[in-house]
């Protein structure tokens, strides 16, 4: 796959919050980037049973929709004591109106009931697998993950979806706790290494792909 030298991408999202967090992501590359809600294009059924295969559907769906190269992301909460849910389930959870707050509720009474109280029992990962489609109809995969456990209750409001109740493995704050530029940890040319999943996902991403900003 040739990598992208400009232009146009599309994030083949509605996600608001995923949106955001991309466009921060892409922001030194010079791209025009577009969102599959700014475009009111079709969101796909998530029939996958893959992160991998979510994100290939959404891709290309997208591709097929509007004729350009689509950047599609799935990714999920994966907790160890409740055998690997909701993981690409964790969008459903939350309901059709994107209820985090009831989402992250269901999994604390599923914890308790498991018996899962200490840091050690209540182990997880956030998983990010990001699809880049082209209109030949070739594709790219790029996986992140980002190990931590889970507190209670909820804290901060900076970041979406489960983040205020993920810590991740060496810090004492939450994704909801940190700002954008904390939580990605990373920026083309820097040292630093990328801390969250999609940063991590980005990353392999933008040093295969992407022009040097």
């Amino acid at each position: 796959m040739t990598g992208l030298n400009g232009g146009k991408l599309v994030v083949a999202s509605h996600n608001q919050g995923k949106i955001r967090e991309i466009r921060e992501l892409l922001e030194p590359f010079g791209l025009e980037v577009v969102s599959a809600a700014d475009l009111d294009l079709p969101e796909p059924e998530e029939t996958g049973s893959t992160f991998e295969a979510n994100a290939e559907l959404k891709a290309m769906a997208a591709v097929e929709a509007c004729g350009l190269p689509c950047l599609a992301d799935d990714s999920g909460l994966v907790v160890d004591a409740l055998d690997g849910q909701p993981g690409i389930h964790s969008a459903r959870w939350a309901g059709p109106d994107r209820d985090f707050a009831m989402a992250m509720r269901n999994i604390e009474e599923k914890m308790q009931q498991k018996g899962a109280v200490s840091p050690k029992q209540r182990t997880g990962r956030f998983v990010a697998v990001m699809c880049l489609a082209q209109q030949d109809g070739s594709k790219e995969f790029f996986r992140g993950e980002v190990e931590g456990h889970l507190v209670w209750p909820p804290r901060g409001s900076k970041g979406f979806g489960y983040d205020p109740v993920f810590q991740p493995e060496g810090y004492n704050t939450t994704f909801g706790e940190m700002a954008g530029e904390d939580k990605h940890g990373w920026q083309h040319g820097q040292d630093s290494s990328p801390l969250s999943h999609r940063a991590r996902a980005f990353e392999k991403l933008a040093l295969a792909l992407l022009p040097k900003p």
